[in-house]
């Protein structure tokens, strides 16, 4: 079992830039394929960006180019830098792992709201 816990969400202006951290417990964090997954109110869940083992990314088309996703797995950290943001990336942000594509294990979620 492993735990995932998010931080770095709160309140950003339009075009203000946000960074989220996901620490998960255990030993078997580098071989794991990590992901950033994101509910607005109303929406289905949505892969923002995933990180493989062996640091391949990929991103969504709405957040290319504006965020970028990175680990450590010394740190047993995965990390989520947002810049550009807008009002349509208001959401929850969920934080999950799996043995070869992300979505086995979740943390809580941290909320990101983008807003004047």
């Amino acid at each position: 079992q492993v735990q995932l816990v998010e931080s770095g969400g709160g309140l950003v202006q339009p075009g203000g830039s946000l960074s989220l951290s996901c620490i998960a417990s255990g030993s078997m964090f580098s071989r794991y394929a990590m992901g950033w997954y994101r509910q607005a109110p109303g929406k289905q869940r949505e892969l923002v960006a995933s990180i493989s083992p062996g640091h391949s990314t990929n991103y969504a088309d709405s957040v290319k180019g504006r965020f970028t996703i990175s680990r450590d797995n010394f740190a047993n950290t995965v990390y989520l830098q947002m810049n550009s943001l807008t009002v349509e990336d208001t959401a929850i942000y969920y934080c999950s792992a799996g043995n070869i594509y992300p979505g086995a294990y979740w943390g809580q979620g941290t909320q990101v709201a983008v807003s004047s």
